[in-house]
This record gives C-alpha cells, sequence and structure tokens, in this order.
C-alpha cells in the first residue's frame, strides 16, 4: 500500500483503557460493612420482627371495631366527632404555626442572603437560622413553650413557628440567591434605592418559590402537631395519647383514621396549589383568528 493510500485511509485507533473500578468496589464494599457494624451496634431485638406480622393482624381489627361500627349511633358518634375537633384544632395549630414561621423567616431569609446583605450580617443571620434548626419542635414545645404557656395548644402553635423559621429562613435565602441578576442590575443603573431593588428585583422573581415553601412547611406542620399533642400542647396527639393509654382500641382506630383522611386531603390540595404556583396554569391560551 502506498503512503498516499495510507494517509488516506488511516488505521483505527486502538479503544482507551477503561478506568479501574477497584476504588468504587472498595468503597461499596466499606460501605457494606459499616451498615452491618451499626446494625450489630444498635443491639436491637430483631428477632422480634418476625413477631410483627402476628401483632398487626391482632390491633388492626380491634381498631376497625370501632371505624366499621354505625357511626351515628352512641357513643361512636360523640368519638367522631371528638377525633374531629381535635384534628381541626391540630390544622388551626400547623397554619398559625406556619403563617408565624412564613412572616418571621421572611426578613431573615433576605438578611442570610449573600447576593443581599453584607457577609457579616449574612454570617449572623446563618447562625441564627442553624441553631433553629437543630432543635426539634418537641424540644421546644417541652422546654421553653410548655412551662412558659402552660399545656394546650397555644404552647404547640409557637414551638410549631418558632421551629418553622430555621427551615423556611434557609430556603427563603437560597432562593434568593439563585435569582436572574439582569433586573436587579437594570433597577440599580436607573437609580433604585435599596428597597426598591428588594421590592421590583427581587421579590417578584423568588414569591412564587416562597410560598409553595411555606404550604409544604404546612404539610409538614401537620404531622408535627400531631406528635407535639402527646406531650401536652394540644392537637390530635392529645386525644391519641389519652386513648393509647387506656387501650381504647375503638377510639384509636377512628382517631387514626381522622388523621389519614384529613391529611391526604389537605396534602392533595396543598400539592395541588403548589403545582400551580410554580408551574402556572396548563392552559393554553389559542391564537384568535383575524
Amino acid at each position: 500500500m502506498s503512503a498516499t493510500a495510507t494517509k488516506l485511509n488511516p488505521l483505527p485507533m486502538a479503544r482507551p483503557v477503561a478506568p479501574s473500578k477497584a476504588k468504587y468496589l472498595w468503597a461499596e464494599f466499606g460501605g457494606l460493612v459499616l451498615i452491618v457494624l451499626c446494625v450489630y451496634a444498635v443491639n436491637a431485638k430483631w428477632e422480634r420482627l418476625l413477631e410483627a406480622p402476628a401483632a398487626i393482624a391482632n390491633y388492626i381489627p380491634l381498631m376497625l371495631s370501632g371505624v366499621l361500627q354505625n357511626p351515628f349511633e352512641q357513643p361512636i358518634t360523640e368519638y367522631w366527632t371528638t377525633s374531629f375537633d381535635f384534628m381541626m384544632q391540630s390544622l388551626a395549630m400547623a397554619w398559625v404555626g406556619t403563617v408565624i414561621g412564613a412572616m418571621l423567616s421572611l426578613p431573615v431569609g433576605f438578611l442570610a442572603a449573600t447576593n443581599v446583605a453584607p457577609a457579616p450580617v449574612v454570617f449572623v443571620a446563618r447562625q441564627i437560622l442553624n441553631g433553629i434548626r437543630a432543635v426539634p419542635d418537641v424540644i421546644l414545645a417541652i422546654v421553653i413553650m410548655v412551662p412558659i404557656f402552660g399545656l394546650g395548644p397555644l404552647a404547640g402553635t409557637l414551638a410549631i413557628g418558632i421551629g418553622s423559621i430555621g427551615t423556611l429562613g434557609k430556603l427563603t435565602s437560597e432562593a434568593i440567591e439563585g435569582i436572574d441578576k439582569g433586573p436587579v442590575e437594570a433597577l440599580r443603573a436607573s437609580g433604585a434605592g435599596p428597597v426598591q431593588v428588594l421590592r421590583w428585583g427581587v421579590w417578584p422573581q423568588v414569591a412564587p418559590e416562597i410560598v409553595a415553601f411555606w404550604l409544604y412547611r404546612f404539610e409538614v406542620n401537620i404531622r408535627a402537631s400531631a406528635i407535639l399533642g402527646v406531650v401536652g400542647a394540644g392537637g390530635i396527639g392529645s386525644l391519641l395519647s389519652r386513648v393509647f393509654n387506656m387501650r381504647d382500641w375503638e377510639r384509636i382506630g377512628i382517631a387514626l383514621v381522622v388523621i389519614i383522611v384529613v391529611t391526604i386531603i389537605v396534602d392533595q390540595i396543598s400539592g395541588a396549589i403548589r403545582h400551580r404556583i410554580i408551574s402556572g396554569s396548563s392552559k393554553t391560551s389559542t391564537p384568535v383568528a383575524m
């Protein structure tokens, strides 16, 4: 073959050598060993897992005994009414607590955003948010709110509100840091002040996302309100704590059904609103014929 033909038809290049997967295999093996050690270290009685199916099969009929009875006969009617009343109290606690957390987290979120506030202010604001997120809502209720405000929904509502500030403030600051800088720079170039820049350049960009965060936090707070009731902070959890102590399986089943049904309904409504806020209307406008 001539040199000219060789230049026109070069030999195919050899495939590059595949990188070694040894380090990934060792990492997976190390993770597996770590999991096994953790399972052994917790010293759990794993044999009780074998007893779980029998226990579930025993308790479910006991709880369904109240649910399947005629709801218009006493005392079943009272059980349903009481459960709904306490669940509505939990919803009210979650809603008011979310409003408190949203209103207080909004200014802190702006102060924690690096593209809005100076570095010292950002550092202080973020440490405040970190400190709030480090304390669970239950601890806030037991240690601070219940001793100050006593047993009842007020303590639980304030615990939910304060606990919401940490998460909502962090999410707000991250949303602000991800805005498009174009409108902000245009406002500054036109002579707008800092407040005007925040109002017309920053807030319109982040408002839908932040409101969606508030709605999602409301869903989380509904579950938190049920837990806080166990420690005497009001809501459906206080009813559950009482009937569990009495081993009143009819009322336990009714209360659990109310919690599940109401939570699913609220989650569906809230999820639809969040989707509508973030994605906008699914309807597309049809062009008008001229």
